[in-house]
Order: C-alpha cells, then sequence, then structure tokens
C-alpha cells in the first residue's frame, strides 16, 4: 500500500550532501514531494527532513540506500511514530481594498497572520500542517493568488521519543 512517509536524515553539514541525497531519490525514481534541510542539535550535523511516498518495502530501501552515503549519520521514519509536523506559507493575493475585510477573516479562522500590505495586494504568512495549508490556499483562490511560496514540512517525533 501506498503511503505518505516523513523521513528524518541526520548529515554531515558539508557542501554538496543535499545533492548526493536527493541524486539518490532521482536514481531510484523515488519522488521527493518536500524536503527541508537546516543545522540540528549537534554541531556540525544538519538534519533533513523529507516526505516521500511508497509502501513500506519502498521505505525500508530509501533507508538502506541513504545509509551507504558516507555522511548520513542517521535516518528515521517520522511517519511511524506520532509526530508534530508543520510547513510555512507567504501567499500573496489580490486585494483591492474593497475585499480585504473578506479576506481578512479567512486569515482570521485560519490563525494566520498579515505580513504585507499592498496598494493591491496583501501577503498572507501560515503555518500549520501540510493539509491546513491546501485548505487556505483553495479559500484564497477565487480571489487571485499572484504568488505562492511553499518551506515544505519540517517535522519531529512528539514527546520524549528520540
Amino acid at each position: 500500500m501506498t503511503t505518505k512517509h516523513t523521513v528524518s536524515v541526520l548529515v554531515n553539514n558539508q557542501p554538496g550532501v543535499l545533492q548526493r541525497v536527493s541524486g539518490l531519490f532521482g536514481r531510484r525514481g523515488f519522488n521527493i514531494e518536500s524536503i527541508t534541510v537546516g543545522e540540528s542539535e549537534e554541531l556540525g550535523l544538519s538534519r533533513m527532513v523529507i516526505v516521500t511516498t511508497g509502501d513500506d518495502n519502498t521505505l525500508e530501501q530509501i533507508s538502506k540506500q541513504l545509509y551507504k552515503l558516507i555522511d548520513v549519520i542517521k535516518v528515521i521514519d517520522l511517519s511511524s511514530n506520532p509526530m508534530v509536523a508543520r510547513e510555512l506559507a507567504l501567499i500573496k493575493v489580490n486585494a483591492e481594498p474593497i475585499m480585504r475585510p473578506e479576506i481578512l477573516g479567512i486569515v482570521e479562522t485560519f490563525r494566520a497572520a498579515v505580513v504585507d500590505i499592498g496598494p493591491a495586494s496583501i501577503i498572507v504568512q501560515v503555518v500549520g500542517d501540510s493539509d491546513k495549508i491546501d485548505a487556505m490556499v483553495e479559500l484564497l483562490r477565487p480571489y487571485g493568488i499572484r504568488e505562492l511560496s511553499r518551506t515544505g514540512v519540517t517535522a519531529m517525533i512528539r514527546g520524549s521519543v528520540k
């Protein structure tokens, strides 16, 4: 059964590591739906959070292939545990002054924030799981989305589980 998997990969913070990891996925025919990378809690190490789809066998193959890369320290399937996953999106929407109250109502409902107001547009910042962001994008689409930028998913296992 094909499911969405969120994988955390702890890697050495070195030039070219992102390219080698993403290249591995491409060469094996695995699609990356989302990838985020940043410094981790350990000096000299970065954490990649990768969202991909496939069955359990696909995930096992991905994990084995990742461990073959010299800069990969640890691979964890976050989606097999209770996890917190968040994404950030910036959405620039057409917003003539007469339409702003309606748009601001959507922003408030989603606990989002207006981070810029222009003469004919506003930029909204929304943080949440991917479904929340998808829903907000769909509600703002009728107003005219000029630009959309999403960070991709970042995630952690809940509680004290390591």
